[in-house]
């Protein structure tokens, strides 16, 4: 089983070398890296590890944090390596049939941001609705109406005591309206990082512009 580990390290040479040195002594894989956030001196990448027979995840995780100003953000299962090219993949599916973009979209998300689940909401009179979701996806409380109006994309406030979303961080940005919003959260983490939510904009952006202009009263 492959998982995926997002560590923080230092942005300098050599530094993503003795880590993946560090990863391969520990009994793991290295499948696939991609570089999300360079900045300030320090980098932030998903790794994607294919362990060997025996070998824990603990052990790979222990083994990286022995080294020097790096760090396990976060670690979990993945089916498989990710594609480093998952948002063009993406848009290329929407693309395919523009009259289920958001259907597509809050389909695809999980896998792009490596999140529990997705959703497209809309602002109904007093209330958000979810009018697409991906499996998974928790019902939209009341107080999500706050999210409303967005004019860009950002990270969320959720509520602990919200049925479904406890130690959940959660993303969101405007799909051609700001009260329709894509949404996507993750159960316990990791912290959504600020090129994610760029990456969010941008392929609500583009889907928003695929997408068939609705008529009046309609989405």
């Amino acid at each position: 089983m492959s998982h995926l580990l997002r560590i923080a390290l230092p942005d300098v040479p050599g530094s993503l070398g003795t880590v993946a040195a560090a990863i391969g002594v520990a009994g793991g894989n290295i499948l696939a890296v991609e570089v999300l956030e360079q900045h300030a001196g320090q980098a932030v990448d998903d790794v994607f590890v294919e362990f060997l027979p025996g070998v824990m995840p603990d052990m790979v995780v222990s083994a990286v944090h022995r080294l020097a100003g790096v760090r396990v953000v976060w670690v979990s299962r993945y089916p498989a390596a990710g594609s480093l090219q998952l948002d063009l993949e993406a848009v290329e599916e929407i693309t395919e049939d523009p009259a289920t973009a958001l259907a597509t979209l809050a389909r695809l998300v999980p896998r792009a941001f490596r999140a529990d689940w997705a959703m497209v909401v809309v602002r109904r009179e007093d209330a958000l609705v979810m009018v697409e979701g991906s499996r998974g996806a928790p019902a939209v409380p009341p107080e999500a109406l706050a999210w409303v109006p967005m004019s860009r994309a950002d990270r969320l406030p959720t509520g602990a005591d919200w049925d479904g979303w406890a130690s959940t961080v959660a993303a969101g940005a405007p799909v051609g309206s700001p009260e329709t919003l894509v949404v996507f959260g993750r159960h316990g983490g990791p912290d959504v990082l600020a090129s994610e939510v760029a990456r969010l904009g941008h392929l609500a952006a583009l889907t928003a512009s695929i997408r068939p202009r609705q008529t009046a009263g309609g989405d």
